[in-house]
């Protein structure tokens, strides 16, 4: 039997594309096991898999000063002489590397012990993690067309983000009996990511009784973000975090308010949800939402509003927009080239394994 080792983690965009591949993986006799972080958001979403997990150590790598630069490297090298024991027990056939800090002494290990590496990068440039492991890994799979050319190395291949199956297999209908929602009002779902969106958050649970006067809200709101004094808020249901209702609750979305990861972009598209898109500002990010939100709004499919702009005003006149002009924005998407990315993935990793 073949046998490949997953890795990434730090926030569930680093984790979920892994589960859209495991499918096809075990159907093609791959055996499966992950390595990640002992507290990352990464162990629960695998072990709820069934999947065998290793747990390593790993330091963030910051592009700003902080005292722990110090202290993180030497949580990088314990990872390593972790990973490399894992990879001598284990002795898989592939390493398929999501990203995030772990996937870092995970890839180098995989290099050391002479296993070829396939990584996928979601966003149009590349991250640190992913930077850093490039010159370890056999090729890099991106996302965006634009990303080729900045993979070094001639390393990149173009393959797009996979999608998880049961995305769109999901009911509007129960759905909406999840959320508890009658047919009066179009259902607005927000996402903030997996760690939450404090700022998004804010505007909404500030405003709330504004909003449900025109919809019934559905708020992915984070991990420690819930307000429990909203909990019996009609027309208002709350999840720090969803996994097995997800299909169901993103089917009952007439339209999408959402930060700008990658990931949850291209589930958006494929989906066909007319959304609107807040990306990370660069104060607190390297940028790499606002491109993709950039390239989305080009293409039709996303209105975007920088966060230095929002506030519930204009947040209230962008949802009206997009409500009125729905069946654009699903057209627009509906026409978009872009593929599932999960069978092209697999193809790389078939071709390179050892």
């Amino acid at each position: 039997m073949k046998k490949i080792i997953m890795t990434g983690g730090g926030s569930a965009g680093h984790v979920t594309p892994n589960l859209a591949l495991v499918p096809k993986l075990k159907e093609l006799g791959y055996e499966i096991k992950y390595i990640g972080t002992k507290d990352g958001i990464e162990r629960k979403i695998i072990e709820q898999e069934k999947i065998d997990y290793y747990a390593i150590s790993s330091g963030k790598l910051r592009r700003y000063f902080d005292i722990k630069n110090f202290t993180d490297p030497f949580k990088v090298l314990k990872g390593i002489c972790q990973a490399v024991v894992i990879m001598k027990k284990e002795k898989p056939n592939i390493v398929f590397s999501k990203g995030g800090f772990v996937a870092v002494p995970v890839v180098i290990a995989a290099h050391l012990n002479k296993i070829p590496v396939i990584a996928h990068e979601s966003d149009m440039t590349p991250g640190l993690a992913n930077r850093l492991s490039t010159p370890y890994c056999t090729k890099v799979c991106v996302t965006f067309p634009e990303s080729v050319n900045k993979v070094k190395d001639n390393k990149a291949v173009l393959t797009g983000t996979p999608i998880r199956e049961e995305l769109l297999n999901g009911s509007r209908i129960l759905g909406r009996k999840i959320c508890e929602f009658g047919q009066e009002k179009p259902v607005l779902l927000i996402i903030g990511g997996s760690l939450g969106s404090k700022f998004i958050n804010d505007i909404i649970r500030n405003n709330i009784d504004k909003f449900l006067e025109d919809y019934n809200i559905v708020h992915i709101c984070g991990k420690g973000n819930l307000d429990k004094g909203l909990v019996e808020k009609k027309g208002y249901k709350q999840f720090e975090y969803i996994n097995e209702e997800l299909p169901h609750v993103m089917n009952a979305a007439d339209i999408v308010l959402s930060r700008a990861g990658a990931n949850v972009i291209f589930e958006l598209l494929a989906l066909k949800k007319p959304n609107i898109l807040v990306p990370l500002s660069k104060k607190s990010s390297r940028g790499d939402q606002i491109l993709n939100a950039a390239s989305f709004e080009k293409s039709g499919y996303s209105i975007v509003i920088q966060e230095e702009e929002l506030n519930e005003n204009v947040l209230m006149e962008n949802l009206r927009e997009l409500c009125n002009n729905r069946n654009k924005y699903i057209n627009n998407m509906e026409n978009s080239t872009v593929k599932n990315g999960t069978e092209a993935i697999i193809n790389t990793i078939k071709k390179y394994t050892k």
